[in-house]
């Protein structure tokens, strides 16, 4: 297992949009190991394939507090989401250090392959519903400061250009 570098907003990269897994073979569960290692290692809760310069629609997820309850969504589809909505505070592993208000449905039902390339389906709510949303849009090139307003999105894109340029120096 190794770390895997963790792509930062306004990385053009972060825009691509995630191709389907052909097959669910040793390479992509080597992956998906490496990307629940740089998630913990992170402390997130979630991350997207797309975020580690990989574009395959793969997500890893754990909401658990005890950071036990490992989730593998290998091309995953909405194929339902409650109308009723919810504002909540997000963050972003790409967007370190920045959380605003996103409007997401409250609960969702996804269609995905798991780590095993068995199709599964899952019903969420809640924190976890929240997360696959997230987590999805980064499979369709959307980060979530994306949902913010232009003058948001300038200021954000603003100060993590300055920290990358900081780190670098």
């Amino acid at each position: 297992m190794a770390l895997l570098p963790i792509l930062c907003y306004p990385d053009p990269r972060l825009h691509t949009v995630a191709q389907p897994v052909q097959a669910v073979d040793a390479r992509i569960r080597g992956l998906v190991a490496d990307m629940f290692e740089t998630m913990y290692d992170a402390h997130g809760i979630g991350l997207a394939a797309t975020q580690v310069d990989v574009h395959e629609r793969i997500v890893v997820i754990d909401v658990s507090e005890e950071r036990d309850q490992p989730l593998v969504l290998i091309n995953p589809e909405i194929v339902w989401a409650s109308p009723q909505t919810q504002l909540g505070d997000e963050g972003c592993l790409s967007v370190p250090g920045i959380y605003d208000g996103v409007e997401r449905s409250v609960a969702v039902r996804v269609r995905a392959l798991d780590a095993q390339g068995q199709e599964q389906t899952l019903e969420a709510e809640g924190l976890l519903a929240v997360c696959i949303q997230h987590e999805m849009d980064h499979l369709r090139g959307k980060v979530f400061v994306e949902y913010l307003s232009p003058l948001k999105q300038g200021r954000i894109k603003t100060k993590m250009v300055k920290r990358q340029r900081e780190a670098r120096a």
